[in-house]
């Protein structure tokens, strides 16, 4: 499977988000803006949910590219400790049991996970006593 878009996340068996850091002031961004002052920074894979809600309807489209058949999903900003916070999905964990400050970790998933050649997305899911069973 291929990603939604170049450059989001590196290419190894754990990846990463890859961030940019603009070479002047040396501040944090994702995703990294295609411009030369910012040099391309691996994330860390592990943060912490900073704030949560839950989208129970289907967004409109364009921009939105899912599925048809659409279900509710976790959306989280997580905080990368140190470096910055950034939105995503979260995904093995019931809806209420998702806390602020829970533990995550970095994992990709299809966005459409009823198409074969559905692009992967970042996602977060728990980590550690977070984890679903």
């Amino acid at each position: 499977m291929q990603p939604i878009a170049e450059g989001l996340f590196t290419d190894e068996t754990s990846p990463r988000l890859i961030g940019g850091r603009n070479r002047l002031t040396g501040a944090l961004t994702f995703p990294r803006p295609p411009d030369d002052r910012y040099e391309a920074v691996p994330l860390s894979r592990t943060g912490a949910v900073w704030s949560f809600t839950v989208q129970r309807f289907r967004p409109k489209s364009p921009p939105y590219a899912g599925s048809k058949d659409f279900a509710p999903y976790a959306v989280a900003y997580v905080e990368l400790p140190g470096e910055l916070i950034v939105e995503g999905r979260l995904t093995g964990v019931a809806f209420e049991d998702i806390r602020i400050g829970m533990p995550v970790e970095l994992t990709l998933v299809p966005l459409d996970p009823a198409k074969a050649d559905s692009p992967l997305i970042h996602a977060f899911r728990p980590r550690g006593d977070g984890a679903a069973s």
